[in-house]
């Protein structure tokens, strides 16, 4: 439980932090990816489902394993891929046009 915070379950939390950006940096790396190649594509559908899925399987099971049965884990984790989107989303955002 969290409200004995030894230095190991910090570390841990931090660690599931960490994870969870790295996670962030290659959900959003792959998508963007795809939607550089989508307009050269032969098959953009099949492409975009692909692509999505193959993130998306790798992005629970990434979830499920730093999870461990704990949810002090995901929610540490999810924080961390949360503020990556938000980076991300910043970073390559929409530019106002001048």
């Amino acid at each position: 439980m969290i409200s004995d915070l030894d230095s190991v379950t910090v570390l841990v939390l931090f660690g599931s932090f960490a994870a969870g950006l790295a996670l962030g940096v290659l959900y959003f790396t792959g998508l963007w990816q795809t939607v550089k190649k989508m307009p050269s594509s032969e098959r953009p559908l099949l492409l975009m489902l692909g692509s999505f899925a193959l993130r998306a399987l790798i992005l629970l099971a990434a979830f499920y394993f730093i999870m461990g049965g704990h949810w002090e884990r995901l929610t540490a984790a999810m924080i961390g891929f949360v503020a990556m989107k938000i980076f991300f989303t910043k970073k390559l955002g929409i530019k106002k046009a001048a």
